[in-house]
């Protein structure tokens, strides 16, 4: 079947189509996204405005209209750190379910841990050991460790390269003390959960998803895009630990002309670099491997997991929007 993904996250809106059932590997067919940053239009009471919902109403709207021209059996709409924490949520959810349909299931942070882990599981296999796994969002920080499928402790943090970018990096560049107050309220918030993964063990392998580890990891020299999903990626925090004082000194103008880095995402680049370093050094993480596969993979391996509950086609003049993917969580 032809099932597609919308994730409404705290940087994009990102719907992803793909060709799926159970016993396969998602085999992605089509991408749609448009850059939101909803983790950075925020008020001042933490509410979305008004041009916000707005625009967050035309885009998911063309996130279905796409997914139906793509012969999209049925999508699966989720919300992560942005609308989950707004003060205005559920007047959020209420006008997209209005104007849309779409019923935005949003994720917890625990949720969000979880089935991240459980597409790089699926992504490495059995054989990886027991897995920690990072991932850094707009809006906060996923970190989950375990030996199955279900990790044995996962962890959300507010440390999203947006949300930080925003509330403690206002100029360009930065101003040094201003870096320096953030590199020290990420370690602290980092420093309290290490404990609760360090009684597990050491893992066998450390990964990390978002696009703000592969941005990372590109411009520390490893392979382009273009070289596809099977080309290795890694990146070492020796190499981080050098970037991290350049992009502090240099203007977005001048990262956007770093390999791989967008314009959108080259403010967010240095907050980004300061928590993966941070989460490098205190989980004792000398290397990891980026992982191309991340929560809307997890969304849907998850989904396929459930797919006897999905039930039937989808109507020929709408695409069926699945409000329930199953659970993130162990029963």
């Amino acid at each position: 079947m032809r099932l597609g993904v919308l994730d409404v996250g705290s940087n994009t809106v990102h719907l992803l189509v793909v060709d799926a059932h159970p016993g396969a590997r998602p085999l992605p067919a089509h991408s749609h996204k448009a850059e939101l940053r909803l983790a950075e239009l925020l008020d001042g009471d933490g509410a979305i405005g008004q041009e916000g919902v707005d625009r967050l109403v035309a885009v998911i709207g063309d996130a279905l209209r796409a997914a139906e021209d793509k012969g999209a059996e049925a999508v699966l709409p989720f919300a992560t750190s942005a609308v989950r924490e707004a003060a205005n949520v559920d007047e959020v959810l209420a006008r997209v379910a209005a104007e849309t349909g779409v019923a935005l299931r949003v994720l917890t942070g625990d949720e969000e841990s979880r089935l991240t882990f459980l597409a790089a599981r699926r992504w490495y296999g059995w054989s990886a050991g027991k897995l920690l796994v990072l991932d850094i969002g707009g809006g906060s920080l996923e970190i989950a460790y375990g030996l199955d499928e279900e990790p044995s402790v996962a962890a959300s943090l507010p440390l999203g390269a947006g949300r930080l970018t925003a509330g403690w990096l206002p100029g360009d560049p930065p101003d040094p003390a201003d870096v320096r107050a953030l590199r020290r309220h990420v370690r602290a918030e980092i420093a309290r959960i290490v404990g609760d993964f360090s009684r597990h063990g050491t893992p066998d392998h450390v990964v990390a998803t978002s696009k703000t580890f592969k941005q990372l990891a590109r411009i520390a020299g490893a392979a382009r895009s273009a070289e596809g999903i099977y080309s290795p990626r890694g990146l070492t925090r020796e190499a981080l630990a050098e970037w991290v004082p350049r992009l502090a000194s240099m203007p977005v103008a001048r990262r956007v002309e770093l390999p791989g880095v967008s314009a959108a995402r080259a403010p967010q680049l240095l907050a980004g670099a300061l928590v993966a370093e941070a989460a490098m050094d205190l989980f004792g993480v000398t290397e990891l491997e980026i992982c191309p596969w991340a929560l809307r993979e997890g969304v849907i391996l998850r989904r396929l997991d459930h797919l006897p509950s999905i039930g039937g086609h989808a109507d020929v003049a709408a695409v069926a929007v699945v409000a329930e993917f199953g659970d993130a969580a162990p029963a």
